[in-house]
């Protein structure tokens, strides 16, 4: 079948317009696995002519959750998938999918995939962090009613109705003790600093300030783990994040900064601005689109793909050309899991493809393991790797 049969079939197939015999030679070509490029190909034509009107027939929540359906099922053995990259997800939820093509299983098997008591392991992650305040008490966000929740050094700390964390600076602010944002294994939060800057706090993480965030004339954080910062200018009091040996100092940007215990390599990124990084006397000044890496106590700087960066907060996974053993280390937070590699499985893995993180754990692992790249086992918390 040349491309320009598979164009007929595909634009017939989206005008609702096939007869039977036609519906089934489309059905046969979606699953010739010979054809997968050029349908790949045909489908992201479609996607790229999409205006934003057309868009809106199918919102990305719900291609993520159509997505989730069709890799949480066994696949024929002939049929082997691969972690598709966004857009072909996209263009082929809008394209086939949606309307209503049984690709790879029965429509009772669709419907039992979504059914709660299917989704044997792992929820995904939920929007919650701990607050504690200066005097030892322990704050559960999650839990809090919105509103005011406590007042400390003449700033007002209250939860948004939409469960952001707020400072206030109200009358004279005088220096206090420290504030503690935390989150677990599988949580995450943002908060609003009484500078008006933005933290995004990713899973097993904390932030520690003061009440007014002032510390000797300068706006002054400690970090662990990872977070987003979408820092508001002020060019008297520039902003410092502590972390992991490192200081890094902004006066109005945003970045991502990566300081895990169990990670080899603190990562800054930058999206806009400028941000200065300072270490054991080393000094890099890195631009848009540029990480510097504090490894072994070498400062270095390099071009990265900034969207692998955030893509926890934009809620996936992006495992293209991610190392596979820091791809599991990121799922391992999000669902509060360890995980335990088999001897035979290499360190110099490269994992591919792209995931929503409000996917079930069960249908993480199903799609790497349809990758061919490694099995799994998961028993209790525990996630066992082999090859």
């Amino acid at each position: 079948m040349d491309t320009n049969n598979i164009d007929a079939l595909y634009k017939r197939y989206l005008e609702k317009n096939m007869s039977p015999q036609e519906l089934e030679e489309f059905r046969l070509l979606i699953l010739d696995t010979g054809r997968e490029d050029m349908l790949d190909e045909r489908m992201e034509r479609h996607w790229n002519e999409l205006t934003e009107d057309t868009m809106i027939f199918l919102p990305e929540h719900k291609a993520d959750q159509i997505f989730g359906r069709i890799i949480s099922q066994p696949l024929p053995r002939a049929r082997k998938v691969r972690l598709f990259p966004r857009i072909a997800i996209a263009a082929a939820a809008v394209g086939i999918i949606a309307l209503g093509i049984s690709l790879f299983f029965t429509p009772h098997k669709f419907k039992a995939a979504m059914e709660p008591g299917n989704q044997a392991h792992g929820a995904p992650g939920i929007n919650s962090a701990t607050l504690t305040l200066s005097n030892g008490r322990a704050i559960r966000l999650s839990d809090a009613a919105s509103g005011e929740l406590a007042a400390e050094a003449g700033v007002v700390i209250s939860k948004s109705p939409t469960g952001q964390l707020i400072y206030e600076i109200k009358g004279n602010s005088r220096h206090g003790g420290i504030n503690k944002l935390s989150t677990a294994n599988g949580e995450t939060y943002q908060i609003r600093l009484p500078d008006g800057s933005d933290v995004w706090l990713n899973a097993a993480s904390s932030l520690s300030y003061t009440p007014d965030l002032l510390s000797d004339g300068k706006r002054s954080v400690q970090l662990e783990g990872e977070a987003y910062f979408s820092i508001a200018k002020d060019q008297a009091h520039p902003f410092i994040v502590r972390c992991k040996g490192q200081q890094i100092e902004v006066l109005g940007t945003q970045f991502n900064v990566n300081a895990y215990a169990d990670e080899p390599v603190v990562a800054t990124t930058l999206f806009n601005g400028a941000v200065s990084v300072n270490t054991g006397g080393q000094s890099k000044r890195i631009h848009p689109g540029e990480q510097a890496q504090l490894s072994a106590g070498r400062l270095s700087v390099q071009k990265v793909d900034v969207d692998n960066v955030v893509d926890w907060k934009n809620g996936d996974f992006a495992l293209n050309h991610v190392e596979f053993k820091t791809a599991m280390r990121k799922i391992a937070r999000w669902y509060d899991m360890e995980v335990v590699y088999d001897q035979g499985v290499p360190d110099n893995l490269e994992s591919g493809g792209w995931i929503s993180r409000q996917q079930p754990l069960s249908a993480v692992l199903k799609s790497i393991e349809a990758s061919g790249l490694v099995k799994f086992r998961v028993e209790g918390r525990k996630i066992y790797v082999m090859q």
